[in-house]
């Protein structure tokens, strides 16, 4: 909202228009809560590392796979470890909750998990060894992405799970 202040310093002076710019925001916002429950479906629900290099592969990835405006995207520092990691305990919670929000809403039946390599959220967490070279890495990934999607059909034991490890250039090793 603006508002126009009169010339002697006084209080504020509300003019019409950002009167009813106003009430049209609080009517909009009113109406938030029927919009967000009238949901949809899409097809999956994506979690990938924030790791800023990737952005373009990801998006190229997932519209290559006919999968354009069908997926919630979901977004932790070391995609997989952040779903999982001692360090950030509480992470884990916020990505189960939104697999729990993506299901109701969204009707997710399927999760794509995408990590990716020289992650440098794996270096600081897990340290230096566990990505010394790229066996090492390849290791410490299947490892965590193994442990993810457990705890993943563990809680939803009929949801698709799908893991992968990006590389830098945005090719996708399928995990099985």
């Amino acid at each position: 909202m603006t508002c126009d202040c009169n010339s002697l310093g006084r209080w504020p002076v509300m003019t019409r228009r950002a009167a009813l710019t106003g009430a049209i925001g609080l009517g909009l916002a009113a109406m938030a809560p029927a919009m967000a429950r009238a949901g949809g479906h899409c097809e999956a629900l994506l979690l990938t590392c924030m790791d800023f290099r990737l952005d373009n592969e990801v998006t190229a990835y997932m519209d290559a796979r006919g999968l354009r405006d069908k997926y919630d995207h979901m977004i932790l520092a070391g995609a997989s470890l952040g779903a999982q990691n001692d360090k950030f305990p509480a992470w884990r919670d916020v990505f189960m909750s939104h697999i729990d929000l993506a299901v109701q809403l969204h009707e997710v039946h399927r999760i794509i998990i995408l990590d990716h390599r020289d992650c440098g959220a794996y270096k600081l967490v897990l340290g230096e060894a566990a990505v010394k070279d790229a066996d090492t890495e390849l290791k410490s990934h299947v490892a965590q992405l193994y442990a993810v999607r457990s705890a993943i059909l563990t809680k939803h034991p009929h949801m698709e799970v799908e893991i992968g490890l990006m590389a830098l250039d945005g090719k996708v090793m399928q995990i099985v």
